[in-house]
């Protein structure tokens, strides 16, 4: 039945997650929630399960014997475990890749083999599976270069390097197993230049529906200084002096012309395809493919998306998407990243968490949950680098940005650390 509503499992503990379980909610075709693993503050909209979310076979087995109608997976590894293949394998809808169209994430080597193919713009790259032959191909290109462990690295495993020296230790650092079986394989890839932005699409395997333009803050220090994080804060949409309608369009070609690709090599893509973009002087290029959401590019996206999230994973899943299925309003949308000290290095856990309440009394702000937890005296605490992310919707980019920050200040725990310049270069025309 077309209005039916369908018992949902996603999975997934962080940011991203609870803004999909948020927007998932708000669907009239939601029926009953459940989350696995979850985290402190997913688990008031829905039920925690305990399962393996990378185990393609207790996932499918615990979906088919709740009666699930939809499984959407969050997070990259369970699709490169092949989770998605076992759910549909077992008859049921699932929202995401299946393993062999989840390797453009799982594989820089496959994604750039498969961007040559397509023809797309990125980064002139060699692999190489011993480091003797890479130390000396990065000897002698020098820097500045970026070295990639091939897999998947929990967002680390790449190195930006400005000198040789930061290079050849990078290289060292892949090969010695600090990213274990990522490392195995090593990609070096020319250093582009020119500022960022991603572009998450939606895809059946043959439509490609893209979603608004979204910037996100990697470095963890105001002024873009500091180590790479998995990102620190977000605005969308990106103002046309960032990127142009005629970058826009590009990006989106490019996401089509690679969905077309693996259709002709016999894959399937259907999800959420998340390009990573360099806009270089040449045209905007790609960084890297990611096959699920952005985090925290979700926090953003999500919020401001008219859309019937339910109906568009299930049209995903079942090769009817429409572009007029998703629509956007003038609105924009600020996204604070609170982390705590040390991140991205070693912080403690165990914070007590207040504020979250207040915060979201003010017009339309949204607390996402990503390192949170209970305690066992039934406390809010921290439970990750990444802790909260605190998401203003606004008519205004100013206005969103403002209450964004008012909301921050409502919001404690002890070593709460931000930048207090997200979006800052979205008012320097």
């Amino acid at each position: 039945m077309a209005n039916e509503k369908v018992d949902i499992l996603l999975l997934g503990s962080g940011g991203r997650e609870h803004a999909l379980l948020v927007k998932l909610a708000e669907s009239p075709r939601a029926g009953r929630l459940y989350v696995a693993p979850g985290n402190g503050g997913m688990n008031g909209l829905a039920e925690a399960v305990s399962l393996d979310e990378n185990s393609p076979t207790e996932v499918a087995a615990w979906a088919r014997d709740h009666g699930i109608g939809l499984v959407v997976i969050g997070p990259e590894a369970p699709l490169v475990a092949g989770v998605a293949d076992a759910v549909r394998s077992a008859g049921i809808p699932c929202f995401g890749p299946n393993g062999n169209a989840a390797q453009m994430e799982g594989s820089k080597k496959f994604a750039k083999q498969v961007m040559s193919r397509a023809g797309v713009p990125t980064a002139a790259y060699r692999s190489f599976t011993d480091e003797e032959p890479c130390l000396e191909y990065v000897e002698r290109v020098g820097a500045p270069i970026v070295i990639k462990a091939d897999g998947l690295a929990a967002g680390k495993g790449v190195i930006v390097a400005k000198t040789t020296e930061q290079a050849l230790e990078g290289v060292r650092e892949c090969f010695s197993g600090a990213f274990g079986e990522a490392g195995a394989t090593v990609v070096v890839e020319e250093m582009l230049d020119g500022p960022e932005c991603s572009l998450l699409a939606l895809t059946d395997g043959k439509t490609v529906v893209p979603l608004a333009t979204a910037q996100d803050h990697k470095r963890a220090l105001d002024g873009d200084l500091g180590p790479n994080t998995g990102g620190m804060g977000v605005y969308s949409p990106v103002p046309e002096h960032l990127v142009s309608a005629d970058e826009l369009a590009a990006m989106v070609d490019i996401e089509e012309r690679v969905v077309a690709e693996l259709a002709r090599e016999g894959i399937t893509y259907s999800g959420c395809l998340y390009g990573g973009f360099m806009l270089t002087a040449d045209g905007p290029k790609v960084l890297e493919f990611n096959a699920r959401f952005g985090d925290p590019e979700t926090q953003v996206v999500l919020p401001r998306m008219r859309a019937d999230l339910v109906e568009v994973f299930l049209a995903c899943d079942a090769g009817t998407l429409s572009a007029d299925m998703v629509s956007w309003g003038d609105d924009w949308a600020v996204d604070v990243v609170l982390t705590s000290a040390g991140y991205p290095g070693s912080y403690e856990k165990g914070k007590v968490i207040t504020g979250i309440e207040r915060a979201e009394q003010l017009p339309d702000v949204t607390v996402y949950h990503a390192g949170t937890a209970i305690n066992e005296r039934g406390e809010l605490v921290t439970a990750g680098g990444r802790v909260l992310g605190v998401t203003a919707v606004a008519p205004t980019f100013e206005e969103a940005r403002r209450r964004a920050y008012e909301a921050c200040d409502l919001i404690e725990f002890e070593g709460k650390t931000l930048r207090t310049d997200i979006g800052m270069r979205a008012l320097r025309g």
